[in-house]
């Protein structure tokens, strides 16, 4: 087993590499697991499992990254006596992380986490740094708080139970990594398309490594996103915005960040911030893997209600979903943006120019 530790104001975090599938045993203290409908049955395959212990089984999606979902986990927990020194253990995707992160924040004013995220997109970016939350209403991720897990477990083999599409979704933040600290990642996604979605697990274990210790660093100079960590919402300011608008489960999360992230480069673009040349080459990308770089409706591909509006009626309801977002600062949307890899700014965009690319 692998190890990498980072030292956050709450204490450290340890990220944990395992070579076969792992899950942490519960405490002498007690402790309750929380999964989804698509990973509970290989929790209860994992050699550690308590069958006897509290399980809390929530159906998978986006759709129900919501309040009742943390009622249930909260509900679950005081009904089995847990207390601050008990332990959850999430178990899924992004979505689950999050929220069993987020209920343990709120449980007793706080208790112990570990996670074991099953996707890509978890391991890679969603399970570490402590961003925890749900979607409120019909906005992304509006409601949550800042807890790191003590311990994120992750192991590679997972990966090969996920569909094309989640595991698509989880290259795109690996992607957005490269672009923001790690040209010799975006190498590897240049070069390796191949044995990268034939998962080879050697590669996938290198791309998740490079990003874990990316993030780490990052978020240990400013946990609480005042400045740097901001960077991290490169292509994110457009994309949850899409999910929002297009409704929460119509776009996965990563192909929203991947039309986001061209979305943000051709906003640097039309203001003269962006290398053109630079742009070229992230568009090739993009499109290599399949992701769409133009329309909204190309990106829906007409399973919302989307499908029904004009160009200019999306680009002003994306807008307005993006005056909703946590980034802003007296009213005005804050954008992250590149001028090349590796090279970021955040800053604010008149709405006409906005509006300009998203049409």
């Amino acid at each position: 087993m692998d190890m990498f530790t980072f030292n956050l104001p709450t204490g450290p975090c340890q990220i944990l590499f395992h070579t076969e599938p792992y899950v942490p045993q519960l405490p002498e203290t007690g402790g309750m697991y929380v999964a989804d409908s698509n990973t509970v049955e290989l929790l209860r395959k994992s050699k550690n499992f308590n069958p006897h212990a509290p399980l809390v089984v929530l159906d998978a999606g986006e759709e129900h990254k919501n309040p009742d979902s943390i009622s249930t986990i909260l509900s679950c927990a005081l009904s089995a006596g847990l207390a601050r020194d008990s332990l959850f253990i999430g178990f899924g995707g992004g979505v689950i992380t999050d929220m069993t992160a987020f209920a343990a924040s709120l449980y007793m004013r706080g208790t112990r986490v570990e996670l074991v995220p099953t996707t890509l997109l978890a391991m890679a970016d969603a399970s570490i740094g402590g961003k925890t939350g749900i979607d409120f209403q019909d906005t992304k991720n509006c409601i949550g708080t800042f807890y790191p897990a003590q311990k994120i477990h992750i192991s590679i083999g997972y990966l090969s139970t996920l569909s094309e599409q989640e595991f698509r979704s989880g290259l795109a933040e690996t992607l957005k990594t490269a672009l923001l600290y790690a040209p010799k990642l975006f190498q590897i996604l240049t070069e390796k398309k191949e044995p990268i979605m034939s998962r080879d697990p050697a590669l996938l274990l290198e791309i998740v490594k490079r990003c874990v210790q990316a993030k780490a660093h990052v978020i240990e100079r400013d946990l609480h996103e005042s400045g740097e960590r901001m960077f991290l919402n490169l292509g994110h300011t457009f994309g949850h915005a899409l999910e929002s608008l297009a409704g929460f489960g119509t776009v996965a999360h990563g192909d929203a960040v991947a039309w986001g992230i061209a979305r943000a480069l051709t906003l640097g673009k039309r203001l003269g911030i962006t290398d053109p040349s630079y742009i070229d080459e992230v568009f090739s990308v993009l499109e290599l893997y399949g992701w769409e770089t133009g329309s909204v409706h190309s990106v829906c591909r007409n399973r919302s209600t989307l499908k029904y509006l004009g160009a200019e009626e999306i680009a002003l309801q994306l807008l307005g979903h993006m005056k909703r977002d946590k980034k802003k600062r007296s009213g005005e949307i804050r954008f992250v943006l590149q001028r090349e890899i590796n090279s970021t700014l955040v800053m604010t965009v008149p709405d006409a120019d906005v509006l300009a690319v998203l049409q």
